[in-house]
């Protein structure tokens, strides 16, 4: 328990906080105490949680489907397209659903946005501001990624300039901690001018907050309902899902893992963007400026 001080108890998760207590009867210190310093409920000791039905991870499954084909879809309208396919549930149920999965309809309504009212929400700072360089702004945003037997959560940092996938991390559970972690390990790579993130609890966070402050980071956040302010990565969950989760269908969290770091080696220093000029993220966020092949001219037959 000596080497807790060296570290920022608030950046260990959950999990890391049990692990580090020790419950043995010849314990120098109580396990009281050590909740204490770890500041850990001790309730949290001892939960182990409740695993997810059969029937409402397949609800899941399909609402994750409907919702990245048509990300306006809010819990009335995802009802229906549930009926439609079989699914005779209730509105509640589905907005249950929809909150366990950290998703909602982005359409320009109230509470669209799942905050800690609590939390300090900063205004929106890139309307009308042309993107044209890198480390310019970075995006954040969180996204549910289906399992053979469960789900995880994915959490990624873009560039919005190059497209470049600076940093991500899952976890199975929607607490800010691996958040905080993906946002430290990005800023291993650069420094942005501009930090711009939904309104999310996760984001409003004194944790997150205080490693961009710390960092002269500028903070912006979407407008709720905004489905166009964090466009790009958007963009880059739908082409995740659809060109490898829905495809390759993982089964558990270190197989997920494995195939998801092979999509973002791919995207970042293979795949060609036209919106680049044919070039990779890589070469645009690194500088290098790789300059994309020309198209071979067909030879007579």
């Amino acid at each position: 328990m000596s080497t807790i001080g060296l570290k920022k108890i608030t950046h260990l998760t959950i999990e890391d906080k049990r692990i580090m207590i020790t419950q043995e009867d010849n314990a120098k210190i109580s396990v009281r105490r050590q909740c204490e310093l770890l500041e850990l409920n001790r309730s949290s000791l001892y939960y182990e949680p409740e695993p997810t039905k059969a029937e409402d991870l397949e609800l899941m499954n399909v609402i994750d489907d409907l919702y990245t084909k048509r990300p306006c879809l809010g819990s009335r309208q995802m009802k229906w397209r549930l009926w439609d396919r079989g699914y005779n549930v209730g509105r509640k149920r589905v907005r249950r659903l929809m909150r366990r999965m950290g998703i909602a309809g982005v359409v320009p309504t109230k509470n669209t946005s799942k905050r800690n009212s609590q939390h300090r929400v900063y205004p929106y700072l890139l309307r009308d501001i042309t993107i044209n360089r890198v480390n310019q702004v970075w995006s954040m945003d969180i996204t549910y990624i289906r399992l053979g037997h469960g789900f995880v959560y994915l959490t990624a940092i873009v560039d919005w300039h190059s497209r470049y996938v600076v940093a991500w991390r899952l976890s199975n559970t929607l607490n800010a901690d691996f958040c905080v972690e993906c946002l430290e390990d990005a800023l291993q790579y650069g420094k942005p001018e501009i930090f711009n993130t939904d309104q999310g609890c996760q984001f409003t966070s004194e944790a997150f907050i205080q490693v961009l402050t710390k960092a002269g980071i500028s903070i912006s956040m979407d407008g709720r309902g905004r489905a166009l302010d964090n466009i790009f990565i958007e963009r880059l969950w739908r082409t995740l899902k659809y060109e490898d989760i829905y495809i390759k269908r993982y089964e558990t969290i270190p197989e997920a893992f494995v195939g998801l770091k092979e999509f973002f080696d791919d995207y970042n220093m293979t795949r060609r963007h036209s919106s680049l000029k044919n070039k990779t993220p890589w070469s645009i966020f690194s500088g290098l400026e790789m300059i994309a092949p020309k198209a071979a001219i067909p030879q007579e037959i």
